[in-house]
């Protein structure tokens, strides 16, 4: 059965090469680019909340198969169009230029063959579609892999996939010619030659040194037409592929709109259940409205749109399409009498609502997490001590439940950077930098020469420059509970839930939660109104209801903005969230204060100990920045402030993150399953260029040591499978020890269906096989 890749993630944009005069630079030898939560971290991407008590290091770890509503191909319809919503029109049809993206890797799945792909733990396997064997025969004098290729793999040009198109690939890949606009040489690079084998069929590839992620290469595998010369290879596939090897092929792409692959009837495989898949570009923030309207069969979503779906699909009663026969046995007219009340009370929904009825939600586990990374190159976490201290600080356990609060998905910290929860080999490894201890962390602090002293530092934010257009805010909130509120903060959304909040709980519910709970009574609209105008009082519990009462009543003007979809009304409904979310923060600040949880500010040399927290600030970044709220809360209990900065999305990762422009930062990695290759240069020494600036190469929180380095050479190396775990095991322990990046959680998947759907939804870690997607006869 053939499988393909999925999207792992949605990049940013590709890291920033050098530029004249700036001090840093960067390498795009890369398998993926990092991505920016922003609008996936609402619940959606995050891990969570329960503790490590009665688990050992070496428990197994959860199985998340995803959600693909598994059906036999017998039972799917012969034909139709998957409508599949996606960020944007594909940049390339190369996946292996640096402007390729979530698009880009769609079509290649769908079209090119793929040697090994993943299972739903993220094991590679080999595709009986093109492959009758793949092993390593010899290590001596060097690694040989022989490949078998199945004798009816061919391109849909009639010519036999052979030698030829591997040695191409390799020799546009490995890195010897800068006229290839490449993205990666990982592995390609380590190639000695690529030749045609003994027997019919075959490919020979010897290695100039051992190599233990060789199942990695040629994944996809273009034509050679494509990888022939560097004419081919940076514009040729840029639109279109002069040759493809899959159940589906290309018949449209480039441009704005939709990309159109149809089905290849040169396939050898399983004749494609569907006839067409349309990648619609969808930008996150109009997927609700796509939704609504029906446009899009298949579409990731964020908690919020994921909520609204699943609270449709409740209110039709015994008559909703799953419920039929829920009765018992009480026979035919049961469930007709059942059916027919359950349309009725359809009927009776709002257009928007019952349009929804017709998705359905699935979840899993992504292959992606988001950490909170350190800038060691320079200031004061440039001392390993203050960075430990900073971990220490943290509850990771409150961060990951909050950010994953309703999706209905595992909620434990991430405590790999190497391997997901649901990998094979997955081991918590974060003790090497310690658990929650604000006695530690103080410790560390005093060591470092930071001493307590001065008092509360009060508008931390302000009166430092620019703030991509918004000014900087302090860790208490938007201007510490005075002047504006941050402008475009604002936009669309939930209000978001206050930081700086305690442990404690009620029945379950954090205490910040628990205190809005309380505080946001059930009013009338009309009553409202009568309050929501003017403040109760200036004490804290009166401002802290006040603000959940601004907040209830912003949620019900969204609400009926968005069903009635006039732009003014969203406008003024927005803008009272912005309202809400104002004095929200000034209850925050006055509950931090009452209770004491914000301890004095250290300072060294009369310097005060602040950071630069720099967080996106569009319209989808709302719960990256609420969790990175939460954590400048934490950080103020040991007296450490921050400046929180908030700048375009657009520019967050290239002008800021890319470039060192922050000391603390809140950023996505996807996972791999060959973390001995993808994994390193984000980890990786700096290293002083000839030039004088720093080759930082993904490692933007420039924090890594030599012998890091040294256990991903061996483990890259090592061909023997339990050795190379325990390597990464070791090097992950170590990136722990120096604590440049801490991962918070793994992200999630919530994914919009039609009902009729299978085989495809929420994949995790497992490679769509695009043949056997289809919809149900019924």
């Amino acid at each position: 059965m053939r499988r393909v890749p999925a999207a792992r993630a949605a990049a940013v944009g590709p890291p920033a090469r050098g530029r004249p005069g700036h001090p840093v630079r960067t390498r795009t030898a890369h398998r993926y680019a990092a991505v920016l939560a922003a609008g996936l971290l609402v619940p959606l991407p995050l891990a969570g909340c329960s503790s490590d008590q009665g688990r050992t290091d070496s428990a197994a770890p959860a199985r998340d198969p995803g959600e693909i509503r598994t059906t036999d191909r017998q039972q799917i319809s012969t034909g139709g169009t998957l409508r599949w919503a996606v960020d944007a029109a594909p940049g390339t049809l190369n996946v292996f230029q640096p402007d390729a993206d979530e698009a880009s890797r769609r079509v290649a799945g769908a079209t090119l063959p793929t040697l090994f792909t993943l299972d739903a733990q993220g094991e590679p396997k080999p595709d009986e579609d093109y492959l009758r064997g793949a092993e390593v025969t010899s290590t001596e004098p060097r690694q040989t892999v022989v490949y078998k290729l199945a004798p009816k793999a061919r391109w849909n040009d009639g010519r036999r996939i052979s030698a030829a198109d591997f040695r191409a690939q390799w020799k546009a890949l490995r890195g010897k010619n800068d006229a290839y606009w490449t993205a990666r040489n990982a592995g390609y690079d380590r190639i000695r030659t690529v030749r045609k084998g003994e027997g019919p069929g075959e490919v020979e590839v010897v290695f100039n040194k051992p190599y233990a992620d060789w199942r990695s290469l040629f994944a996809p595998l273009y034509p050679k037409q494509t990888m022939g010369n560097p004419s081919a290879f940076n514009d040729g596939a840029r639109k279109k592929l002069p040759a493809s090897a899959g159940p589906f092929r290309v018949a449209r792409a480039g441009g704005k709109g939709k990309t159109v692959l149809e089905r290849d009837p040169r396939w050898w495989g399983s004749r494609p259940k569907l006839e067409r898949i349309e990648l619609k570009p969808v930008p996150q923030g109009k997927r609700a409205k796509a939704l609504r309207e029906g446009e899009v069969d298949l579409a990731r979503i964020d908690a919020r749109t994921a909520e609204k779906i699943e609270s449709a699909g409740s209110l039709g009663g015994p008559g909703h399409p799953h419920r039929k026969g829920e009765q018992g046995e009480q026979g035919e007219h049961a469930d007709h009498d059942t059916a027919a009340a359950g349309a009725r009370r359809a009927a009776k929904l709002p257009k928007g609502v019952r349009a929804l009825r017709k998705y359905e939600v699935r979840k899993a586990m992504e292959p992606a997490y988001t950490q909170l990374a350190l800038n060691g190159a320079s200031g004061p976490l440039s001392d390993e001590r203050v960075r430990r201290a900073v971990a220490r600080a943290l509850d990771r356990d409150e961060l990951a439940s909050e950010a994953l609060h309703g999706t209905g998905l595992p909620d434990e910290p991430l405590g790999n950077h190497l391997r997901m929860a649901n990998q094979d080999g997955y081991k918590d490894n974060s003790k090497a930098v310690g658990g929650k201890d604000l006695d530690s962390a103080q410790s560390l602090l005093a060591e470092a020469g930071w001493e307590t002293g001065g008092g509360i530092l009060r508008g931390a934010g302000r009166g430092h420059g620019k703030s991509g257009g918004d000014g900087a805010e302090g860790a208490d909130g938007p201007g510490n509970g005075a002047g504006k509120s941050g402008g475009k903060q604002g936009q669309g959304g939930p209000a978001e839930p206050p930081s700086g909040a305690g442990k404690g709980n009620v029945s379950g519910v954090p205490r910040f939660r628990a205190e809005a709970q309380a505080a946001a009574v059930a009013l009338s609209p009309r009553q409202l109104e009568q309050v929501v105008d003017r403040p109760l009082s200036l004490t804290t519990s009166t401002t802290v209801q006040r603000g959940a009462l601004l907040a209830q009543a912003a949620q019900a003007r969204l609400a009926a903005a968005e069903e009635s979809g006039g732009k003014r009304a969203l406008s003024r409904a927005r803008s009272a969230q912005t309202v809400a979310r104002d004095v929200r923060a000034q209850g925050r600040e006055m509950r931090l204060l009452s209770t004491g949880r914000a301890a004095a500010v250290r300072t060294k040399e009369g310097k005060p100990l602040a950071l630069r927290f720099v967080l996106p600030d569009g319209g989808n970044s709302r719960r990256i920045r609420a969790t990175g709220k939460r954590i400048a809360g934490m950080l103020n209990e040991v007296g450490i402030r921050t400046q929180i900065k908030k700048v375009p999305d657009e520019s967050y990762f290239k002008d800021h993150i890319a470039a060192g422009e922050y000391d603390l930062a809140l950023y996505s990695w996807p996972a791999s399953a060959y973390p001995a290759t993808d994994a390193r240069p984000i980890y990786a020494k700096p290293q002083p260029a000839p030039d004088g600036s720093l080759l930082v190469e993904q490692n933007y929180t420039r924090v890594g040591t030599d012998k890091i380095d040294q256990l991903f050479e061996r483990a890259a190396g090592e061909l023997d499978e339990g050795r190379r775990r325990e390597l990464m095991q070791k090097a992950d322990a170590r990136i722990w020890a120096v604590a440049g990046s801490l991962p918070l959680h793994q992200n999630g998947q919530l994914v919009a269906a039609d009902r009729r759907l299978v085989n495809a939804g929420a994949f995790g870690f497992a490679d769509p096989q695009y043949e056997d997607i289809g919809f149900t006869r019924h």
